[in-house]
């Protein structure tokens, strides 16, 4: 093996992301070359859509299974987000503050699904597993189990109105929090957290608090992508997000590199991965592939990642690459 391939197989190893990025590019070029119709602007615009919303609900699902938890109840704050925005225009406030108002909820709940888990031992699975069908029943009790219309306005053009805010806000918040999990003292207490919960807590690291604050920040990116995907579709549904939405999310941050048994993962990668689910999905529709082939291929891309995170984790502890 010469020097280069030694190079670039050090470099996918240490950077999980560079190899989605890699099946990302390939997938482009392929479907470019298959149909003209992949890099006009209008299915640009549809491919974001498709993405964005995974993007920032993979981004607090990712902080979480660092940490060693996961949450499927975002895909239900998704969806009851955008009414709690709603009924607090409707008392008055305006749209900015109504958007403040149902994140702040959108947090309240996270950090009660925190609570629940952490101080009373309950499997994050099970906590989040409960709340997500007492969230769905929360959000077709209060909306009668009809849309409504999202307000006009500015507000509305920003976060979700114009054909790329979406995709903005999503790219934005990723490198904010690549950052954050980077370069700052809560991303490696969340490292830590996950990776060996005992040493943490010895150093003192307060790993109750950590992930009480990741479920929070989860809820709240799932929140706010279910208000911007409401702004852009122009309506609120309350069966919008769900459970397809929440697998997405954590099927865009496994395929990204993120260790489903926690203490690594990579925000850029979960962006990586949501984004070639998205090309995966938008291709197979201008081929007129059907649609059950996408379920296929990633359940497939999901084991073959996690065999290949467990062997390369074991290749880099015996090469120390």
């Amino acid at each position: 093996m010469n020097k280069k391939t030694k190079g670039l197989l050090a470099l996918l190893l240490r950077k999980p992301e560079a190899s989605i990025l890699l099946v990302g590019i390939i997938l482009i070029i392929t479907f470019q070359s298959l149909t003209p119709d992949f890099f006009t602007n209008a299915n640009m615009q549809t491919v974001s859509q498709f993405f964005a919303p995974w993007t920032l609900i993979a981004c607090g699902e990712i902080m979480l299974l660092i940490s060693g938890e996961v949450d499927l109840s975002v895909g239900q704050v998704f969806a009851l987000a955008p009414f709690i925005m709603h009924f607090a225009i409707v008392a008055g406030l305006p749209v900015v503050l109504g958007v403040v108002v149902a994140l702040l909820v959108s947090a309240f709940l996270g950090f009660c699904i925190g609570v629940i888990t952490v101080r009373f031992g309950v499997p994050s699975f099970i906590t989040t597993l409960g709340a997500m069908l007492l969230f769905n029943g929360l959000t077709l009790t209060i909306s009668g189990g009809f849309p409504l219309d999202t307000p006009d306005g500015i507000t509305g053009v920003i976060l979700g109105g114009w054909e790329y805010s979406e995709i903005l806000w999503a790219v934005g918040i990723a490198l904010a929090m690549h950052i954050m999990l980077r370069h700052t003292r809560w991303g490696l207490h969340t490292v830590a957290a996950g990776g060996n919960p005992t040493g943490a807590a010895e150093a003192g690291i307060h790993i109750r608090r950590i992930k009480i604050g990741n479920f929070m920040m989860c809820s709240v990116l799932g929140g706010f992508a279910g208000i911007l995907n409401a702004f852009h579709v122009t309506s609120i549904d309350p069966n919008a997000g769900g459970a397809n939405v929440m697998f997405l999310a954590i099927a865009s941050a496994v395929i990204g590199g993120t260790s489903l048994l926690g203490g690594s993962g990579t925000i850029l990668g979960g962006l990586f991965g949501a984004a070639v689910l998205g090309i995966l999905q938008d291709g197979f529709t201008l081929l007129g592939i059907n649609a059950f082939t996408f379920d296929i291929i990633t359940g497939a891309a999901i084991l073959i990642t996690m065999i290949s995170n467990v062997q390369f984790a074991a290749w880099r502890r015996r090469s120390r690459i």
